[in-house]
């Protein structure tokens, strides 16, 4: 169960985190609007292919992201995003589109967009469509260890 694996990790580590339980929303805006957290505190996990390797890029849910950016941002010939086919493998557990930001718990890679760093917490999925995870980006950021980079703008435009 991914919520356990996720809790435990958080615990191991003593990170301070708390559990919302919520009814079913199936888009991160749409827990945003439900949860009545600020859509820029929601922070959603997308999987992306980078050179064919897949990859967690997380976003506020009032962004998209720009997958010309991702790819120059990383230096990689292809950025794309994957489709369910390509990753539904990757998370066992997770419901399709409610994964966890922690690649550590999956062997991939986590890459951060920076406005997500800009505030003191991030909300996300905690792998169902019905439960969510608030901590503090600091401490999200001490166990990860996510990549830094600039791919996302703001929802009216771009992709995904």
């Amino acid at each position: 169960m991914p919520l356990q694996r996720l809790k435990e990790l958080l615990d191991r580590y003593g990170v301070h985190y708390e559990s919302i339980v919520h009814l079913p929303a199936y888009t991160a805006q749409g827990i945003a609007t439900m949860t009545h957290i600020s859509g820029k505190e929601v922070a959603k996990t997308v999987i992306v292919k980078l050179d064919g390797s897949l990859a967690l890029a997380v976003v506020p849910a009032s962004h998209r992201i720009d997958l010309r950016l991702l790819q120059a941002a990383t230096g990689v010939a292809k950025a794309m995003l994957a489709s369910e086919e390509e990753f539904k493998d990757a998370f066992p557990g997770c419901e399709t589109g409610a994964m966890p930001p922690f690649g550590s718990l999956y062997g991939l890679p986590v890459l951060v967009d920076e406005t997500v760093t800009h505030d003191r917490e991030i909300v996300f999925n905690a792998g169902s469509h019905t439960e969510l995870i608030r901590l503090a980006y600091e401490d999200f950021a001490r166990l990860e260890g996510p990549k830094v980079l600039r791919f996302s703008t703001g929802a009216s435009t771009a992709a995904a």
